[in-house]
């Protein structure tokens, strides 16, 4: 079982994940909200490359029952219900709701790693239950760092760190890759304070001059979400681990 991280998604096209074993993590702050919303009983979040066509979708879907949701350089869209705080998405706002969702960095990762045979997004929130059934596929896996505008972001990737920490405590001797190495090294240096680790990241220091500390504090809770972002193609629904997935 080997496991490689990409930092950017710049780094590879969209056939590069096909029939591969991808998770996206993108900390700050999409990956959060995405576990944050399933959680509270959302149908599922459609996640998109594009504000125009986020727009365009949720025109005709489901009647009364979607909600726009997302950002652009931290702030919520005009026109949308809801943005990137994870906290916007409590149990009264998002159970029952199909959610389309665009982030500048989150949204787009997930659609260009679409081929991929499996496709989990993992933030600090439920990592745990990523590397434990991660574990239990014993495939090969990709970790895509979503970033920051197509450039490396240090908490994606320690993040990533972490996560390969998490596997390997469940299975010895996991293969890792020159950017893998890297990435733990990244999560030994800078992964003992969580929250601090995000204050001083670059986007980090943004969302707080923005006035969202809150999320840097719920972004940084380690392991309090079991629940899994399955993504078949078309949108992310929490697998549910007694029925076959089905890709679509």
């Amino acid at each position: 079982m080997k496991v490689n991280v990409l930092f950017s998604p710049v780094n590879a096209d969209e056939l590069y994940f096909a029939n591969k074993t991808t998770v996206v993590i993108d900390v700050l702050r999409a990956s959060s909200t995405i576990i944050n919303a399933l959680s509270n009983g959302a149908k599922e979040v459609i996640p998109v490359a594009t504000v125009e066509f986020a727009v365009k979708v949720s025109g005709g879907m489901f009647g009364g029952q979607t909600l726009l949701g997302g950002e652009r350089n931290t702030k919520k869209i005009e026109g949308f219900a809801i943005g990137n705080s994870p906290t916007e998405y409590s149990k009264e706002v998002v159970k029952d709701k199909f959610i389309v969702f665009f982030s500048t960095n989150g949204s787009k990762a997930i659609v260009k790693a679409k081929f991929s045979e499996n496709l989990l997004v993992c933030s600090f929130n439920n990592l745990s239950a990523v590397a434990k059934h991660l574990i239990k596929l014993k495939n090969d896996v990709e970790i895509l760092c979503a970033g920051t505008n197509n450039h490396f972001s240090l908490e994606d990737s320690v993040c990533a760190g972490k996560l390969i920490e998490e596997m390997n405590k469940k299975k010895k001797h996991i293969e890792v890759s020159d950017s893998s190495a890297a990435a733990f090294t990244l999560y030994e240096r800078f992964g003992n304070d969580i929250l601090e680790m995000l204050k001083n990241t670059e986007h980090g220091k943004k969302l707080l001059e923005n006035g969202f500390d809150k999320d840097l504090e719920f972004c940084s809770k380690l392991n309090i979400n079991s629940v899994l972002p399955y993504f078949d193609g078309i949108k992310l629904k929490s697998l549910d681990l007694k029925k076959p997935k089905m890709r679509s």
